[in-house]
């Protein structure tokens, strides 16, 4: 029994020391904040809490059916790898085209309603913001190799281990939830200059990342 409890708090550990890299809630705030410029305070709070509950049900149907909706539909770990990957770079060369004429669009910006930004906002919160640049393929891939040794355990085993990744997941979203509502906060201690600089690298940051995994998914289609 008390190897058991190691056992489980362990594989807790295991998935949330996995998760957090992949999912990047701190970087990914950074790069997504331009998205919440014009947000209040409540505003940005209820978006947050939609993409937070997004990325748990990402995160929790990857666990338990994601491979075999992968499987119904023919799709491969690294076509999601290349597909994201594409997404993500179109979204970092958006913001690095929207920053030469940043101070133009700042000036429509003032002059429109906070309510009409976010309802904007709305349609995008599940996509891209929550998929693929919160959780994408790193993040489905990582749950499905956590997700691996649970399907070769008994019933108890499997529900502990199960048990253990939701824990992981939800201590993510968490944190998805804290740093995606701070973040403004952060950047004002920074000032305007600061606040652009981070934009500027966060857009160029995404685009790399998103290269760096539709390389990802070429060379594992190649190798198979």
């Amino acid at each position: 029994m008390h190897e058991s409890y190691q056992s489980w708090v362990h594989l807790v550990f295991i998935g949330i020391i996995t998760l957090f890299p992949v999912v990047n809630p701190i970087g990914t705030a950074f790069i997504l904040n331009p998205y919440f410029n014009d947000l209040s305070r409540k505003e940005r709070k209820n978006a947050v809490k939609k993409i937070a509950f997004y990325a748990f049900a990402i995160c929790t149907i990857t666990l338990f059916v994601g491979h075999w909706i992968l499987e119904l539909f023919g799709i491969s770990i690294p076509v999601i790898q290349l597909a994201g990957g594409i997404m993500i770079c179109k979204m970092g060369w958006e913001f690095l085209s929207a920053g030469n004429n940043s101070s133009e669009q700042q000036v429509k910006a003032a002059h429109t309603a906070e309510a009409v930004s976010f309802n904007r906002l709305q349609d995008k919160l599940f996509y891209p913001i929550t998929f693929p640049v919160t959780t994408g393929a790193g993040t489905i891939s990582v749950l499905f190799t956590l997700g691996a040794r649970s399907t070769q355990e008994d019933t108890r085993e499997y529900l502990m281990n199960t048990g253990a990744l939701i824990i992981a997941i939800i201590v993510t979203c968490i944190l998805i939830y804290i740093f995606y509502l701070n973040t403004k906060t952060l950047i004002q201690y920074m000032g305007p200059k600061g606040e652009n600089i981070v934009n500027r690298i966060s857009a160029f940051l995404i685009f790399c990342v998103g290269l760096q995994i539709a390389v990802n998914g070429i060379k594992a289609l190649m190798q198979t």
